[in-house]
C-alpha cells in the first residue's frame, strides 16, 4: 500500500511596517522556519534592507526562508516616495494618508495568495482586510497582535465596555471592567482615538481590526505563559478566542542576531531629554544612556559640559545601539524603558528589572502589567499620553526622575524585585526549550494547521 507523503506546510506573514510590529513577527517567521515551515514574509522596497539582513543567519542555516517584496502605494495616497514605515512620516498629517495607503496594499495581497495559495497567513491586526482576502481562497488567516496577553485583554475590555466614558475628568481614575485584577486607568492614558469623537483613518483601521478578531481563525502572540498566565487564560475562556503563544521570540536570535537588531533610537523631545540629563547627572548613577543621533551639530538638549562632568560615570550613545547585548550585561541595575512590548521582554529574558516611563500605544498596560501585575519595576510617575505633534513642556522634570532612578538604584525592593525578574527570566528560558509552554504551543499550532490542509 502506498504511503502518502507528507507536505511541507507552507505559511506566509505579513508584518506591519513599524518597528514593534515587524522585528517581532520576522523572529516568529523564522521560528516556524526552524520547525520545518516554509517562511515567506512578504514587505515593501524600502523595508527589504531590513529583512534580508534579519534573515540572512536562518537561511544560511538551510531553513527555508523567503522574502517577496511588493510596492509601497505611496503616489496613490498622495504621499512622497519612500515613506513606507510609521517612523519615516514626518508630518502628523501624513498619517491618514499612511493608513490608507496600508489599506490599498490588499490589492497586491490578493494575487499573491491566489498565485501561492500559502497553507496559512500570520498577518498583523492592523490589516484587517487580511481575513477576508485569506478567505477567498480558503486560506486560514491568523492575527498577529503586537503586544502581550494583558494589554489585549484591558484594551479589549475598554474597548467593549468604555468605563472611560463614565468619568467627569480626563485625570478620574476608572477600573477596567472584567479583569481579573482590579487595574485603574484614567482617560489621559488611553490612545487619544478613545476620547475622542471623529473618523481618522486610524479609527477606522482599529475598529475593523475588532471584527477582524472574531472573524479570523485565531491569534499568535509574542509571550509564554508562565509570565501572564491568568490573561493567557482569560483571552481564550472569557473572550472566547483561539490564542498561542509561541514567545519570547527574540530569544530564537544568534549573538549576530543580536548585534543587528533594530533602528535608531526614538527621539523625545527636547525638553524631556534635557531633564533627563539633568536627573542623570545628579543622581550620580551610572549609566548608559542612547538618543537619536541628529543631522544637524546642534544639540539644545544637553546641558553644558554635561559630557565632561560625567565622564567615566555615563555614556551618551547617539544614534543605534545593541540594546539586547547591552542589557543582558551583568553590570546593568535597571532599564529605563518607554514599555513597548518588545521592550519589556528583552529586559524580562535579561532578568533586568524596569524603571517605566510609558509614551504611547500599549504602553500604559504594559506598565501596570510589570509594576502592579509582576512587581519587577517601578514608575517615572508619567500621568499622560504623549503626543509628538504638540510641543509642549516636558511631562516629567528633572527631581522626579532624578528620584525614581536614585531610589530604585539604593532601594532594598530592587533586589526583591531582581528576583523575581531572575526567576521570570529562567521561566522565559525554559518556555521556548523543547518540553516548554511555548514550545509546546507551537507545535500544537504547526500541527492543527497541518490537519487543515493534509
Amino acid at each position: 500500500m502506498e504511503t502518502k507523503t507528507e507536505q511541507q506546510l507552507h505559511i506566509f506573514f505579513l508584518p506591519f511596517m513599524a518597528q514593534g510590529h515587524t522585528l517581532p513577527l520576522i523572529d516568529i517567521a523564522k521560528l516556524f522556519a526552524s520547525r520545518g515551515v516554509k517562511s515567506t514574509l512578504i514587505t515593501t522596497l524600502v523595508n527589504a534592507p531590513l529583512f534580508s539582513k534579519a534573515i540572512q543567519t536562518s537561511k544560511s542555516l538551510g531553513f527555508e526562508i523567503e522574502l517577496l517584496v511588493i510596492k509601497f502605494p505611496s503616489t496613490e495616497v498622495g504621499l512622497p516616495e519612500g515613506i513606507e514605515r510609521t517612523n519615516l512620516r514626518k508630518k502628523q498629517e501624513q498619517a491618514d494618508k499612511y493608513f490608507r495607503a496600508t489599506n490599498l496594499l490588499e490589492q497586491q495581497v490578493e494575487p499573491i495568495l491566489d498565485q501561492h495559495r500559502p497553507h496559512c497567513l500570520v498577518a498583523d491586526s492592523l490589516f484587517p482586510w487580511a481575513t477576508d482576502v485569506a478567505a477567498k481562497f480558503g486560506i486560514p488567516r491568523i492575527i498577529f497582535h503586537g503586544p502581550g496577553f494583558f494589554p489585549l485583554c484591558a484594551s479589549t475590555s475598554v474597548m467593549r465596555y468604555q468605563p472611560q466614558r463614565e468619568v467627569s475628568s480626563d485625570s478620574e481614575s476608572f477600573v477596567v471592567p472584567g479583569l481579573p485584577d482590579e487595574i485603574k486607568m484614567t482617560k489621559n492614558k488611553l490612545a487619544p482615538f478613545l476620547t475622542l469623537d471623529g473618523e481618522s483613518e486610524l479609527i477606522k483601521v482599529v475598529t475593523a481590526s475588532q471584527l477582524a478578531n472574531e472573524t479570523s481563525y485565531g491569534i499568535i502572540v509574542n509571550s509564554f505563559y508562565e509570565l501572564e498566565p491568568a490573561y493567557a487564560d482569560h483571552y481564550r475562556k472569557v473572550f472566547g478566542r483561539k490564542a498561542w503563544h509561541i514567545g519570547p521570540a527574540s530569544l530564537c536570535e544568534t549573538e549576530k542576531d543580536k548585534l543587528q537588531r533594530g533602528r535608531k533610537a526614538r527621539l523625545m523631545k527636547y525638553m524631556s531629554l534635557l531633564e533627563i540629563a539633568l536627573a542623570l547627572e545628579a543622581s550620580r548613577q551610572q549609566f548608559i544612556w542612547v538618543v537619536k543621533k541628529e543631522n544637524n551639530d546642534k544639540e539644545e538638549w544637553l546641558p553644558e559640559g554635561f559630557e565632561q562632568r560625567v565622564e567615566g560615570k555615563g555614556l551618551i550613545i547617539r544614534g543605534w545601539a545593541p540594546q539586547l547585548l547591552i542589557l543582558q550585561h551583568e553590570a546593568v541595575g535597571a532599564f529605563l524603558t518607554y514599555c513597548g512590548w518588545n521592550s519589556t521582554l528583552e529586559a524580562v529574558c535579561a532578568g533586568i528589572p524596569m524603571i517605566t516611563w510609558p509614551v504611547s500605544a500599549d504602553q500604559f498596560y504594559n506598565e501596570k502589567l510589570v509594576t502592579q501585575i509582576l512587581g519587577i519595576g517601578v514608575a517615572v510617575g508619567v500621568e499622560k499620553w504623549e503626543d509628538d505633534s504638540v510641543k509642549s513642556e516636558a511631562s516629567m522634570k528633572k527631581e522626579t526622575i532624578e528620584k525614581a532612578v536614585t531610589e530604585f538604584m539604593v532601594s532594598h525592593e530592587k533586589e526583591e524585585m531582581r528576583s523575581k525578574i531572575l526567576e521570570l527570566r529562567d521561566l522565559a528560558r525554559r518556555a521556548v526549550e523543547e518540553g516548554g509552554s511555548s514550545f509546546l504551543d507551537l507545535t500544537a499550532l504547526i500541527e492543527e494547521l497541518k490537519s487543515l490542509r493534509f
